[in-house]
């Protein structure tokens, strides 16, 4: 476990210095050297206040959905749970929308993250709410469908009223993801509130693996599965909003990383938290990257290159679960 953790951790390092050297333009071998030794300040502008914010956003928030997508993939049992199934993705972009809709955006420079925080927030005590009630996992994850649903159909009303296309442009672009033009002060703003959500989910690494067996026979070992189930959710909520906050709506993340790391953690839940964050970090930098450096007239959103990436993946996942459960 620790040569995995090291070697993602390496492998996620290589991929930021060469998101930090590479541009449009190419390689810039002296990009770093130039930096440091104070050259140049227009390199000291692309390098401390564009790219390194940019990669840093990725990193956090693919370490954010990956990690989130291994504890629900653990609490449910089920490896094609990520994060949006519990409908605080949606309810994130609800609220960042709102804000955008509104107005509140353009006269509060944080009404945005702190709208889709609050989104999240009202998904997660519902869902809390939810868990408190309910006695197994298909009703909480109904409960948290019901929520994406509404979610979505609230995202689509708006849409279909913004006030203007400038408005509806805007309104489009943040429900597809992307990590341009953050500022390590949005950072700074949200990384905490992931982190707050991290500790959550790596306390509940030994529960994680001891539902393996089993709500019954866990509960029987005398796991508290409701305080568990509690406990996931509201990590899941905290840390799932705040990179929504961050990114926008980014999808497939959640489902990906955990799914690729199973193999090497011997498909314990609770071991596949840390291996699931690493990777999820390093898939996003990369699909950033790709984004940077695609030559197209407009750029493409994160949201779009992670859909594009994660679909194909998405589907073989569930083709192997299907031929799996025939073979059964």
């Amino acid at each position: 476990m620790t040569r995995l953790n090291l070697t993602l951790a390496a492998l996620l390092l290589l991929a930021a210095l060469l998101a930090l050297a590479i541009g449009p333009d190419g390689v810039s071998p002296t990009l770093f050297a130039d930096w440091l030794g104070g050259h140049d300040p227009a390199e000291t502008i692309i390098l401390a206040d564009i790219r390194l914010p940019r990669v840093l956003s990725a990193a956090v928030v693919g370490a954010s959905l990956g990690l989130c997508g291994a504890a629900l993939q653990g609490l449910t049992r089920n490896p094609l749970a990520e994060p949006g199934i519990l409908g605080v993705s949606a309810a994130a972009t609800l609220g960042a929308t709102l804000t955008l809709y509104f107005g509140l955006a353009a006269l509060f420079p944080w009404a945005l993250p702190l709208g889709a925080i609050a989104g999240a927030a009202l998904a997660t005590l519902l869902l809390a709410s939810a868990a408190v009630r309910t006695q197994g996992m298909a009703s909480l994850i109904l409960v948290g469908v019901g929520l994406s649903s509404l979610a979505g159909a609230l995202m689509a009303l708006i849409l279909n009223f913004a006030p203007n296309p400038f408005s509806l442009s805007d309104l489009v672009n943040w429900t597809l993801g992307s990590v341009a033009n953050r500022s390590l002060a949005d950072l700074a703003m949200t990384a905490p509130l992931i982190l707050v959500g991290a500790l959550f989910l790596f306390a509940q690494r030994a529960n994680l693996s001891l539902l393996t067996l089993g709500e019954t026979a866990a509960a029987a070992h005398g796991l508290d599965v409701r305080r568990t189930r509690i406990a996931i959710v509201a990590g899941t909520g905290i840390a799932t909003g705040a990179a929504v906050a961050l990114a926008g709506a980014v999808g497939f993340v959640g489902i990906v990383a955990p799914h690729l790391v199973r193999p090497w953690t011997r498909h314990d839940p609770g071991r596949t938290l840390a291996p699931a964050a690493w990777l999820g970090a390093l898939l996003l930098v990369l699909a950033d990257l790709v984004v940077r450096i695609l030559p197209t007239d407009n750029e493409l959103r994160l949201g779009v290159v992670a859909a594009l990436a994660g679909a194909p993946v998405f589907t073989l996942i569930v083709l192997h679960r299907g031929r799996g459960a025939s073979r059964g």
